[in-house]
């Protein structure tokens, strides 16, 4: 594993005094190479933390171009980056917030044909992304490859956040579930932000979430939240965790293969 340079150990300093981070916690992120699809409201405080925390690499995927409507929640984005490709933009951003991350650019949309070649260099995903086809895609490459999964998603000033790792066992030898068992097919028909409406700060929250969740998978640090949802309800000021069901008539069949 890569050592510490002085400037990172005083750079991550406030990480490397937690015990269950420490100096080797901080390395384990440094070697992380994490795949981040979406570069939307959820995309921005994830890049934005793993970057800060210290993660060595990041795959940003997505086709993208920022628009004004964008800079509502996606903070990373300024007036004078519109038309810009999303990616390119992040990872402007980014270096600029961190030289030490390596940033891949990756101006695609992830798709079933793509998706194993465009995750295959990561080894964890983030999907952030706005639409179940997309969601589907990324949960069906990181089932076969034992890729760990973790997904959020938001509504109006609502959102959640789940973790994914199918090819392990419940205390009872059933499979924790994966994207599938909590959704079997894409809905015909999706809510849009852009007429449902989006609070701006609840992507920060959730995208936090999110970026914790990455971290602690990382380094190994807490509980994994893998066969759980965590909720979040804006206006009502709560959150709470619920567990997750496997559902063996999913079309991974619940179990790695």
């Amino acid at each position: 594993m890569t050592a510490l340079t002085e400037a990172e150990i005083a750079r991550y300093q406030r990480h490397i005094v937690l015990k269950e981070i420490g100096g080797a916690g901080q390395q384990k992120l440094k070697a992380a190479r994490i795949a981040l699809v979406g570069l939307g409201g959820l995309g921005h405080p994830v890049a934005q933390y793993l970057a800060a925390a210290g993660v060595g690499t990041l795959g940003l995927i997505d086709d993208d171009t920022v628009t004004l409507s964008n800079l509502q929640r996606q903070i990373l984005f300024t007036d004078n980056m519109l038309g810009q490709d999303k990616a390119k933009a992040v990872a402007d951003a980014l270096g600029a917030l961190n030289p030490h991350l390596e940033s891949h650019i990756h101006l695609q949309r992830l798709d079933n044909d793509n998706g194993a070649a465009l995750l295959a260099p990561y080894d964890l995903v983030i999907d952030g992304s706005d639409n179940f086809a997309t969601r589907l895609a990324v949960n069906d490459v990181c089932f076969h490859a034992q890729k760990t999964l973790i997904s959020g998603a938001v509504g109006r000033f609502d959102g959640h956040v789940m973790t994914f790792k199918p090819w392990l066992k419940q205390a009872d030898g059933t499979p924790l579930p994966c994207y599938r068992s909590y959704l079997l097919h894409a809905p015909q028909e999706e809510d849009d932000c852009a007429t449902t409406g989006i609070v701006g700060a609840l992507t920060g929250i959730i995208g936090s979430l999110m970026a914790i969740e990455a971290i602690k998978e990382v380094t190994g640090a807490g509980l994994s939240l893998a066969g759980h949802m965590l909720i979040y309800d804006g206006l009502g000021g709560t959150m709470r965790r619920v567990k997750l069901n496997w559902d063996p008539q999913n079309p991974n069949n619940g179990s790695a293969v």
